[in-house]
């Protein structure tokens, strides 16, 4: 066998292998998200808390709920920016299953959606799955 085809089949296999191994851990960690293990700087809201919670500064809410799968990726970056922005924003998550009427009043059809505020209103929207570069660019906007 030539060894030119022996290196090509090599760097296939690797990359093959590479690639395997990388998809069986992103869906295991998709899999196994717990969105009870958040930071402990992320604000949990509910239909009652949300208005009073939200009322500070600049607050970014991620709307999402436990059987959406682009949710469970976009909640440990959520919990990330928590951990960032504790002391300059409130970063808040509310689950629109079990809190329907905030979801139903502010218009909430796909999820996720990440909604930033600032004193209590509604200043940019951001609909599906987003970096945690671009959600910190978007909340820098409001700083």
């Amino acid at each position: 066998m030539n060894i030119g085809l022996i290196i090509v089949l090599a760097i296939i296999f690797i990359l093959v292998s590479y690639i395997g191994f990388s998809v069986y851990t992103f869906r295991k960690k998709v899999t196994n998200y717990d969105p009870n293990s958040e930071s402990e700087n992320l604000t949990i809201l509910n239909d009652n808390t949300f208005s009073h919670k939200i009322a500070g500064n600049v607050a970014l809410v991620d709307f999402w709920a436990p059987w959406c799968q682009p949710c469970k990726i976009q909640g440990p970056i959520i919990s990330d920016l928590a951990e960032d922005y504790h002391s300059k924003a409130k970063i808040c998550k509310l689950d629109v299953e079990k809190n329907q009427k905030i979801a139903h009043k502010l218009g909430i059809r796909n999820i996720p959606t990440i909604v930033i505020f600032k004193n209590g209103q509604e200043v940019d929207r951001l609909v599906g799955l987003k970096t945690k570069n671009v959600l910190k660019k978007a909340i820098d906007k409001y700083l």
